[in-house]
């Protein structure tokens, strides 16, 4: 089984990520795969073609350009960041289907907490859950409000960051940005989906379901 560790809280963005590229260029084809958990302080990322734009007002947060895939999203506290580092190649994985493998780890860890619905959306990378009625209209179009984001780079075939999921936040910070590019579109967290868990839960169980997806990979080459 692929070992997790937890970063100590809350860990800089800037310390993860040169450490995630440092891991990344050092490994080898014996590396072993690690996922690791972080909780950062607040922070905005741009992806490697975001748009500053779609940053409306950062109040004070800083702001990083990233090398990840994507636009731009938030990071704070109450949300658990799951970094996959994963050599690709050895798990004769596609980017496209790596990405889909990270959807569906989060929409399964969503439904074993508890949350009914949770769906992708097209065009829109990540996952989404219903919200109700009387929100609607402060969610997107189609009803949808995003509890989970990702974001990949790949570098000699294999992958770090990865996916992030909104646990028990102050969302505020989202209504500073078009989040993931999106002008409008909603965010959402489990404590307001009515569930009770925090951070370590949650990232507990999130690792937990990642290490079992890519040990499928690993042991069969074929998708689990």
């Amino acid at each position: 089984m692929i070992e997790h560790k937890w970063w100590p809280r809350p860990a800089p963005y800037l310390d993860v990520w040169q450490a995630m590229r440092q891991f990344t260029e050092a490994r080898d084809a014996q590396t072993a795969d690690e996922i690791w958990l972080v909780e950062h302080p607040p922070v905005y990322t741009l992806g490697q073609a975001g748009r500053p734009e779609h940053i409306l007002a950062s109040g004070g947060i800083a702001v990083v350009r990233s090398d990840r895939g994507g636009q731009v999203t938030y990071h704070g506290p109450g949300q658990v960041v799951a970094y996959c580092l994963v050599d690709l190649r050895r798990m004769k994985i596609f980017v496209k289907e790596y990405v889909a493998l990270l959807e569906g780890v989060a929409i399964q860890t969503l439904a074993e907490l508890g949350v009914a619905g949770a769906c992708l959306r097209p065009g829109a990378p990540g996952v989404y859950v219903p919200m109700a009625a009387q929100a609607e209209s402060r969610a997107a179009g189609d009803g949808l409000a995003k509890i989970a984001a990702l974001g990949i780079k790949v570098r000699k075939g294999c992958a770090y960051h990865g996916l992030a999921l909104n646990v028990d936040m102050d969302l505020a910070p989202f209504l500073g940005i078009n989040p993931c590019g999106y002008e409008g579109l909603r965010t959402i967290d489990l404590r307001c989906c009515g569930i009770e868990a925090n951070v370590a839960q949650a990232g507990e169980l999130l690792a937990a379901r990642l290490a079992q997806a890519f040990a499928a990979y690993h042991h069969t080459g074929d998708k689990p």
